[in-house]
């Protein structure tokens, strides 16, 4: 999962698009390049202004940031268990659990 945080003060309200369903805002997400900061931010999104403005050189406000959070059960990676083959390979000789 990834958890985003947006300054909505910022917004460029110009670069909004008109959509089917409502008005469309477009976000770009960029990488920290020092890796995850001393707050557990991995990056920070910008709004993307569109290809006109930006081919001309133009460039979305910082909005704010994000984090990356991993569920507590895929944190870890399970050690893989050594394999006991002292035992009987039979079905009836083996723990059910």
């Amino acid at each position: 999962m990834i958890t985003l945080s947006v300054n909505v003060t910022k917004i460029d309200k110009t670069a909004l698009v008109d959509g089917k369903n409502g008005k469309y805002l477009s976000l770009c997400l960029f990488e920290n390049k020092k890796g995850i900061d001393s707050y557990g931010n991995a990056g920070f999104c910008t709004q993307d202004l569109g290809k006109e403005r930006r081919e001309k050189g133009e460039k979305g406000e910082i909005l704010g940031n994000y984090k990356v959070i991993v569920p507590r059960h895929q944190q870890a990676p399970m050690q893989s268990q050594p394999q006991n083959n002292s035992w009987a390979d039979d079905e009836d000789s083996r723990v059910p659990f």
